[in-house]
């Protein structure tokens, strides 16, 4: 039985996110396992970071490339002792595993829809660790590493994933159903929130990470996203790697995503923005973000693209209603004060 989600509204959401902890259902993520042989040359040879120097437990951020270089979809991969583990979005999962078996041809490997099998929690916040801890979960692994490891809970299987977290803490829970649901409400009562989708749509704007088909298309080259973390320069020959090499060659992309601060109305996602009466860039993400104790209450952020001659003049940014500033991503600017202080509040308890 699913344990009901607890009251409240996106705003207190998302204060625990930043200064405590929230917890949520992972149910938009898809799994792919990739057995055989051949599977780690063979995957390798299929998306933009290193897959052949991962030990088991270690995991990278991709981006899976047309031959023209562009986005066609972005995924975690983990190394396990016998096989690959695919993470993605649930609306990836189909589109991503017909794309993959086009390219094996004669090799030895074999790709698993798995998403049915486990049930995930997120849990997120600078207090995450700690009450995952006060139910019995240790976490182990450094800051700014991907991994994935299994452990025990009350006798029975958990996988841990240390997930990307450029702002707050964030980390991933799966086992099956009936222990997921007991880890739900553990961790409610020890003093987790349950977020909607709606806080940690805000989280992930503030994180300033963009979200395939919404910040990243197929139109994107992977230098354009500023997602470094998803390249590998020195792994060998991959799908689109031609592309990607001849823009590190030259040393620069011509536009570049990047955050906003909106000062004016609220504009639609895919607004165009201006400098000197020329088009320059577009955003591609938008909202309105009630930030915990600050002032304003509530202020207008957007993710976006922009062309990089006008990032270095620093000339006004226009839209239909108002002007775009551009911000350095995550948004420390508005966020990090909030978080230093929750930080100090958590040691001093």
């Amino acid at each position: 039985m699913t344990p009901p989600a607890q009251s409240g509204n996106a705003a207190s959401e998302l204060a625990s996110l930043l200064q405590g902890a929230g917890i949520s259902r992972l149910d938009d993520t898809g799994w792919i396992r990739v057995t055989g042989e051949d599977r780690v040359r063979w995957l390798n040879g299929m998306v933009t970071n290193s897959i052949q120097q991962m030990n088991p437990g270690e995991g990278t951020y991709n981006f899976l490339l047309s031959v023209q270089g562009r986005i066609q979809g972005d995924a975690n991969i983990f190394a396990q002792p016998e096989s690959l583990l695919i993470e993605t979005s649930a609306t990836q999962l189909l589109p991503m595993m017909a794309l993959l078996d086009r390219y094996i041809i004669m090799d030895d490997v074999e790709l698993t829809d798995i998403s049915a099998e486990p049930s995930g929690l997120l849990i997120a916040g600078p207090h995450a660790a700690r009450l995952l801890e006060k139910i019995g979960l240790t976490i182990t692994a450094e800051p700014g590493t991907l991994e994935i490891r299994a452990t025990l809970w009350h006798d029975s299987e958990v996988r841990i994933i240390h997930a990307h977290s450029p702002l707050v803490p964030r980390f991933e829970l799966w086992a099956d159903h009936v222990i997921a649901d007991d880890l739900f409400a553990a961790l409610q009562r020890e003093g987790a929130s349950t977020c909607t989708p709606e806080s940690l749509e805000w989280l992930r704007i503030l994180e300033g990470t963009p979200a395939f088909a919404i910040d990243i298309r197929d139109r994107e080259l992977p230098q354009e996203t500023a997602q470094t973390r998803a390249l590998h320069f020195a792994k060998g020959c991959y799908l689109g790697q031609e592309i990607v090499e001849r823009i590190r060659s030259r040393g620069n992309v011509h536009r570049t995503f990047s955050g906003f601060r909106l000062e004016g109305e609220l504009p639609p996602a895919g607004a165009i923005f201006e400098a000197d009466g020329k088009p320059i860039g577009e955003l591609t993400t938008v909202a309105t973000i009630p930030l915990p104790n600050a002032q304003p209450t509530s202020t207008h952020f957007a993710l976006g693209y922009v062309r990089c001659e006008a990032l270095e003049r620093g000339t006004p940014l226009l839209y239909s209603g108002g002007t775009a500033s551009p911000v350095s991503l995550p948004f420390l600017s508005v966020a990090a004060s909030e978080l230093h202080a929750a930080s100090e509040s958590s040691e001093r308890v």
